[in-house]
């Protein structure tokens, strides 16, 4: 089993490499669909409602991707397949690489218009006053909280677990971007949401934070700043995990992060973090590099794992 949930895994990724998210019919989409349904039914201005939304939207697929899992498992390619097809699913590496380049793209030709169009697939803060070096930190802000979030929590959740481990983490995650927001209608029937996804990623943020400082020198940077930028600013982030990744970016990158973010409804005052100049487009196609190296590695970590595991047993 182990084997060919390595197999399937290592498959998921390829697949995520080369297709990227379907642009229609996405299954995470259909989760949000169900979940925006059934909250009309559960919301209520009450943490015990949020409660209660959790677990009404994930428990029926929870059990759906438990049972793919037991039935797929006594053979072996059926096995491979199904966890290669739940790893493409919830994977969201390439796509998120793919708009920070073309973030760039638009910020190299000038075309500040079209790059705050584009700022909304990848963070929900309002870009319209936002100049080059701020478009740039919220798309490489993103990339690096999100590396976390859409890859490296996936495949790790997905080794301990298999299909239902990635499934139940992508629906927590989908959960708290629906619901988890620190506004008048979500502050407390979010809580739940929010919470879980921030203990679903405790681990692999640090990870993620970890081997993006290993590999700062294939970006241009070096290991042993990035390293001792997100030990130092790491914790500095609202979020207990954004800040492990966030900063790491910001040291391999040799740039800095933070500040004021500017959203729809509010706006929040950030420590800094990281040293140096803002990001431009140059610096943004080098976070796009690290998400794709990042995910490669813990990829091939995760799978060498449980291929020695499954062979030892």
């Amino acid at each position: 089993m182990l084997v060919s949930r390595a197999a399937g895994i290592a498959l998921g990724v390829v697949a995520d490499r080369v297709l990227g998210d379907p642009r229609r019919h996405h299954p995470v989409a259909w989760f949000g669909t169900w979940a925006a349904r059934v909250e009309e039914s559960t919301y209520a201005d009450d943490t015990a409602a949020g409660a209660l939304h959790v677990a009404a939207t994930v428990a029926p697929v929870a059990a759906a991707a438990l049972l793919v899992e037991r039935v797929s498992r006594r053979h072996p390619v059926a096995h491979t397949l199904a966890t290669a097809v739940t790893t493409w699913a919830v994977l969201g590496a390439r796509s998120l690489a793919r708009e920070g380049d073309l973030m760039a793209d638009r910020l190299d030709e000038g075309d500040l218009g079209g790059a705050r169009a584009r700022l909304g697939n990848l963070c929900g803060r309002d870009p319209e006053q936002l100049d080059e070096p701020e478009l740039a930190r919220a798309a490489v802000e993103s990339m690096a909280e999100n590396t976390a979030d859409a890859a490296v929590a996936s495949l790790l959740w997905g080794t301990l677990l298999g299909v239902p481990g990635m499934v139940v983490h992508r629906c927590l995650n989908t959960l708290d971007a629906m619901v988890g927001h620190r506004n008048e209608r979500y502050a407390r029937f979010g809580t739940a949401a929010a919470r879980l996804d921030d203990v679903a990623d405790l681990a692999p943020a640090r990870v993620t934070g970890a081997v993006a400082c290993l590999l700062a020198p294939t970006v241009g940077g070096d290991a042993r700043h990035a390293w001792r930028i997100m030990r130092r600013d790491g914790a500095k982030h609202p979020s207990p995990n954004g800040g492990w990744c966030e900063s790491a970016w910001a040291g391999a990158l040799g740039v800095q992060l933070g500040g004021t973010n500017v959203y729809f409804s509010r706006s929040e005052d950030r420590d800094l973090l990281g040293e140096g100049p803002r990001p431009r487009s140059p610096e943004l196609r080098r976070a796009a590099r690290l998400v794709t190296r990042v995910t490669a590695v813990v990829t091939a970590g995760c799978v060498a794992a449980l291929a020695i595991c499954g062979r030892k047993r």
